[in-house]
């Protein structure tokens, strides 16, 4: 199987970064193009009043994300890898599955939820590979080891 178009979710924490070296090496070795895909959770927004709050805790988000999808661009130009950037809104696990008919892969680590958050909402990594129409690659980074 060739990957030509690989998917890399992230959320700009620590957890993804062994992933995206993962698929930028692969990117390197099949001469494939990486999709970095940040997705503004809006599940967030769902118990807070509609006031300069959302305004501000969005503003966050966005910000985070356009550092996240940076992060796996500059990667990318350093290793002379094609990359595009996307930041879209939504459910994490719905806009990752969604994307995926479009993708020969997804290389995602394990998304920075913990505690109650992750008992809540569940794995997005794990409902990802559930779903998924396309293969996809869980990399577990270094730092989720030492938990």
């Amino acid at each position: 199987m060739t990957f030509k178009n690989i998917l890399v979710p992230t959320d700009g924490s620590e957890y993804t970064k062994a992933a995206i070296n993962n698929a930028v090496e692969m990117a390197k070795n099949y001469g494939a193009k990486i999709t970095a895909l940040y997705v503004i959770d809006q599940t967030v927004f769902v118990n807070m009043p509609l006031d300069s709050a959302v305004m501000n805790t969005y503003t966050l988000l966005k910000k985070e994300g356009e550092s996240a999808v940076q992060y796996v661009l500059n990667l990318c130009k350093e290793n002379g890898v094609e990359c595009d950037i996307k930041i879209v809104e939504g459910s994490p696990v719905k806009c990752i599955v969604e994307a995926s008919k479009d993708f020969d892969i997804i290389v995602m680590g394990t998304l920075g939820r913990t505690g109650f958050s992750k008992l809540m909402m569940g794995s997005v990594a794990e409902r990802v590979v559930r779903y998924s129409e396309c293969p996809v690659m869980v990399v577990r980074s270094k730092e989720g080891e030492k938990k």
